[in-house]
């Protein structure tokens, strides 16, 4: 049976593509056929062969199934906007329906399955329904990503009883360097390492040289 998870952060533009291209990597490296899922996104770019988002290019890139872009992106949006306001602009509406049998698919084929979900843990993906909404309806366990800073610890404590109050699993943390670390960084990631409810995955530096990416894995483990 295939491991799922779903990866959810405190705010868009955490890294939370940084942390599940960690994860991919510690996971091919522990020898799983894994794959990320990035069922919806907006912001991508035209190409020749049609809209392409870089963070589904990352997961594509580091999954060791070699799959199809449109599996492991099947929504994509040009505009970088709240996925449910550019999908009800262009009347291409986000169903659970659409995100499952993408997700069934590659559940099928892989055996560590990876889904990042598109900015906050509330991110609307119609007027009544959220990423979290269809987690929940999937039954995955979450991992959080922190973009290590000044409010994180709020942040994240509030991220964390959501996922919680829903029922669902977390599975773990991760805290990103999204920044050159502050005074009080280690103080910071004190504070979340005992107010968090589950176990710290691991953290990765502030990076800034493009070949450092290559080797996110080393700094994490897999989540159980």
């Amino acid at each position: 049976m295939s491991k799922r998870w779903f990866i959810t952060g405190t705010d868009t533009e955490v890294g939370k593509t940084v942390a599940s291209t960690a994860l991919l990597q510690a996971a091919s490296a522990a020898g799983f056929r894994c794959v990320g899922y990035k069922p919806v996104a907006s912001g991508c770019d035209m190409t020749p062969e049609g809209l392409r988002n870089e963070d589904a290019l990352a997961l594509q890139k580091n999954s060791v199934l070699k799959l199809p872009y449109d599996s492991i992106n099947p929504l994509a949006f040009a505009e970088p906007t709240s996925p449910h306001i550019i999908s009800a602009e262009e009347g291409r509406p986000i169903t659970f329906e659409r995100l499952s049998a993408g997700l069934a698919a590659l559940t099928q084929q892989a055996d560590w399955v990876l889904t990042e979900g598109a900015g906050g843990w509330f991110t609307p993906l119609s007027a009544s329904s959220t990423f979290a909404d269809w987690a929940r309806h999937e039954q995955l366990p979450v991992v959080l990503v922190v973009g290590v800073k000044l409010g994180c610890i709020n942040h994240a404590m509030l991220t964390a009883q959501a996922v919680q109050a829903s029922g669902l699993r977390l599975a773990g943390w991760i805290a990103n360097g999204i920044q050159a670390p502050g005074k009080r960084h280690a103080e910071y990631l004190a504070t979340l390492k005992q107010r968090l409810p589950a176990p710290m995955l691991g953290e990765i530096p502030f990076l800034t040289q493009p070949q450092q990416f290559e080797r996110l894995g080393q700094y994490l483990q897999l989540p159980e």
